[in-house]
């Protein structure tokens, strides 16, 4: 039976004045990847930004590998093993991806490197530019450098925002497949509109309407649901 590493409960934010999350409910259970999906606007980024406090929830509960986590500092989140992939990578543009890996290691202990080394064999396209700087790299190699990124600290848990937004379809197949890898190391909570893409990976799936959560399940019930994915999420 899975361990359930991370436990949302009855999650309320707001945004300025706006209620933005009004009541959302989702697990990750250890070793899956959980799907966050719904409509744009349905709560799912501010939802990552929530766990991670970025933005501070108001009421609700985050219970993350046994502990509440709930008005935690982002830092304090963050150092107890939480990765986090925003939406617009957060990369530094000015900067090698020599540097940008650098900057993101907390520790450069043989554990880190050793990690470093692995994620380099999985994208080797960040070895080849390793003095390049992270704006000149394409959309697909700094989606990369910002998994990486996170990923770099043995971190426990990632949270992954929207990876396959504006790449080819060729490297939406690359970052598949090192996601597909990474669940082998970590738990992964991933949001993501290409539905190809998160019912290929995920494991289990929560959708989101209006800041709430109104259904979940196991993603192979998601698949064979025509009517409940027309329903929610637009598509047949």
């Amino acid at each position: 039976m899975m361990t359930t590493l991370l436990k949302v409960e009855r999650l309320q934010t707001y945004i300025d004045q706006f209620h933005i999350l009004q009541g959302v409910d989702f697990e990750a259970k250890q070793g899956e990847v959980t799907v966050l999906l719904g409509r744009n606007g349905a709560g799912k980024t501010t939802t990552l930004r929530s766990v991670l406090g970025l933005n501070p929830p108001q009421k609700g509960s985050i219970i993350y590998d046994g502990q509440e986590i709930t008005g935690l500092a982002t830092y304090e989140i963050a150092n107890k093993g939480i990765g986090y992939v925003p939406e617009d990578q957060g990369i530094f543009g000015e900067l090698t991806v020599e540097e940008n890996m650098k900057v993101a290691m907390r520790k450069h202990d043989e554990t880190t490197l050793s990690r470093l080394e692995w994620i380099l064999d999985l994208f080797p396209d960040l070895k080849t530019y390793w003095k390049k700087h992270g704006g000149n790299l394409s959309g697909g190699q700094k989606q990369m450098l910002a998994i990486s990124r996170a990923y770099v600290n043995n971190s426990k848990l990632l949270l992954i925002d929207e990876p396959s937004k504006g790449l080819a379809p060729i490297m939406v197949e690359k970052v598949m497949h090192s996601i597909e890898q990474m669940k082998k190391e970590t738990t992964i909570i991933l949001v993501e509109q290409n539905f190809y893409m998160a019912s290929t990976i995920g494991d289990c799936f929560y959708i989101l309407d209006d800041g709430r959560t109104v259904h979940n399940g196991l993603m192979e019930e998601l698949k064979e649901n025509t009517e409940l994915r027309k329903h929610y999420l637009g598509i047949a």
